[in-house]
């Protein structure tokens, strides 16, 4: 158990009356990179928000743990501080507070007094620079008229600065081109170490192919109807998801 980070047990939710994740299983350790692949509406970023306590998503039965604890009735900013986080598809445009301010009262608790804030500058350098932004986009409104593709890239900033035991990204590169893909790869294999873990929730195998995935899963209607390697991957690319519909 010690080794777990996130154990969802027969997890079942719905949406504005709709069941969506139904009997849904998996078990993440430290150290993995898992993967959620599935069609349109299989109930991906239900997972996802349903995780992070999104009230519009109900669970109806099933357990949701978190390096061992029940986690059911934690609110959103609970699980945050426990340590999940969440890349958003769509990331809020956020106006009256900068990227790095925003960053400095998430980081607060930890960054204090001079030492915190140079070590906290000094990250917040490094990171844009791996990542290959900009450095004005430090002082500008969060996500306030970034590109598309900026805005994925600050996710992936916010994830590196803030460090989770669990990141969860809900299909981070959607709409991004092919050298955005590879930046925000690169700060995925830059956040994964030996005691936390990735959720990476996507229908896109790009972002595979610069990523060492432990498990692929493949989520049909609200259930786990396969897992296996990379090759999983593959075979979804070629050949699409109706297959995996007989599995049901």
């Amino acid at each position: 158990m010690e080794n777990n980070i996130l154990n969802i047990v027969n997890l079942n939710t719905e949406v504005e009356g709709k069941d969506i994740l139904k009997g849904f299983n998996l078990k993440i350790n430290k150290g993995e990179v898992h993967v959620i692949m599935g069609p349109n509406g299989a109930g991906k970023s239900t997972l996802a928000n349903t995780l992070m306590a999104n009230s519009r998503y109900t669970v109806k039965s099933g357990d949701i743990e978190f390096e061992g604890e029940n986690i059911n009735n934690l609110k959103t900013h609970e699980r945050a501080k426990k340590g999940l986080f969440l890349s958003f598809q769509h990331p809020e445009e956020v106006s009256g507070i900068t990227v790095e301010n925003f960053l400095k009262t998430v980081k607060s608790s930890e960054a204090t007094g001079m030492m915190g804030f140079m070590k906290f500058s000094a990250d917040l350098n490094k990171y844009m620079d791996e990542l290959k932004m900009d450095k004005s986009y430090a002082k500008r409104y969060l996500n306030v008229g970034f590109s598309g593709g900026e805005k994925k890239k600050n996710e992936i900033l916010q994830m590196l600065m803030i460090n989770p035991k669990l990141a969860i990204l809900d299909e981070t590169d959607s709409g991004l081109d092919v050298d955005a893909i590879r930046v925000v790869s690169k700060g995925i294999n830059m956040f994964l170490k030996d005691d936390n873990a990735v959720l990476i929730i996507t229908h896109n195998t790009k972002i595979l192919e610069n990523l060492k995935p432990d498990y692929i899963h493949v989520l049909i209607d609200g259930r786990i109807v396969k897992t296996g390697d990379y090759s999983l991957a593959k075979e979804i690319e070629e050949n699409g998801y109706e297959s995996f519909k007989k599995l049901l």
